[in-house]
């Protein structure tokens, strides 16, 4: 399964619309470009319309929310509605504020979303309208574990129902759901969690593989998933003694960009929940 998703992703090679945060765009410009996919920025209102009509999916991520972007991102959204494009939600920081919190659920309210990507306390945020979110960290009481996996089971299904949108809440353990199914993926490092990133490269990499496997939205988001969690695993496995944060964020990106279909396939560890 997961291994079609990804050959599709390299030759379909998805322009990727990205309204996002000036902390990671240049790794998510880069991670698009590792998976085998092509990036374009733009956060102006003037011309988000036009860019989005030139590409097959759109990341939209609050992390530096301003109020010069909050129209972009609706004006970017309904275009990508019109046009029945995939249009993937990264509500980072939801509950730190106001604003961000607002932002996200109004998005959600009038866009229709294909995938929300976040962490528990974000994904949480979103859905109650509140939360106790620390920066783009989850909340150490909301960390998904297995003992309260059951309860983030049920969560996610009932929010996925209720928004209409797939749902990738990464942590520890990670849970990609469509209302009906959901799926608990393993794969992963700690040191993920040390880098600033990888959960928006995540959303920007999910944004080409729904793109590239719209008959199949809910597998395309778990190849994504695995693919970043197993990316981690084999970037680990190569640092050195010298090696800190920084290089373990470039062996990502290297290990995207080298992986191959049956690697994946192979490597990703899910089972159904």
């Amino acid at each position: 399964m997961l291994k079609e998703m990804l050959k599709n992703l390299r030759e379909k090679a998805p322009l990727i619309h990205n309204i996002t945060n000036y902390v990671t765009v240049n790794d998510c410009a880069n991670v698009l470009l590792a998976c085998g996919a092509s990036p374009i920025m733009s956060d102006d209102p003037e011309e988000v319309e036009e860019i989005c009509a030139l590409c097959a999916g759109l990341n939209i991520n609050i992390g530096t929310l301003n109020r010069h972007s909050i129209p972009a991102m609706r004006l970017a959204g309904r275009k990508a509605n019109a046009l029945g494009r995939p249009l993937v939600l990264d509500p980072v920081g939801a509950g730190a504020s106001r604003l961000r919190t607002e932002c996200a659920r109004e998005l959600l309210q009038e866009l229709r979303i294909s995938l929300i990507r976040g962490n528990i306390s974000e994904v949480k945020s979103l859905a109650l309208g509140s939360g106790s979110t620390r920066g783009v960290d989850a909340d150490l009481a909301d960390q998904l574990r297995e003992e309260t996996l059951p309860q983030a089971l049920r969560f996610a299904r009932e929010f996925s129902r209720s928004s209409g949108a797939i749902l990738a809440i990464t942590g520890p353990i990670d849970i990609v759901c469509d209302g009906e199914r959901a799926f608990c993926i393993r794969n992963g490092h700690p040191l993920m969690s040390r880098i600033t990133g990888s959960g928006c490269q995540l959303s920007a990499m999910s944004a080409a593989f729904l793109a590239a496997n719209p008959e199949q939205p809910l597998e395309a988001a778990v190849a994504a998933v695995c693919a970043m969690g197993l990316c981690g695993e084999k970037a680990f496995s190569r640092m050195g003694p010298l090696d800190g944060n920084a290089s373990y964020r470039n062996y990502i990106i290297d290990a995207i960009y080298k992986l191959q279909p049956e690697e994946l396939e192979a490597g990703a560890r899910w089972e159904l929940a």
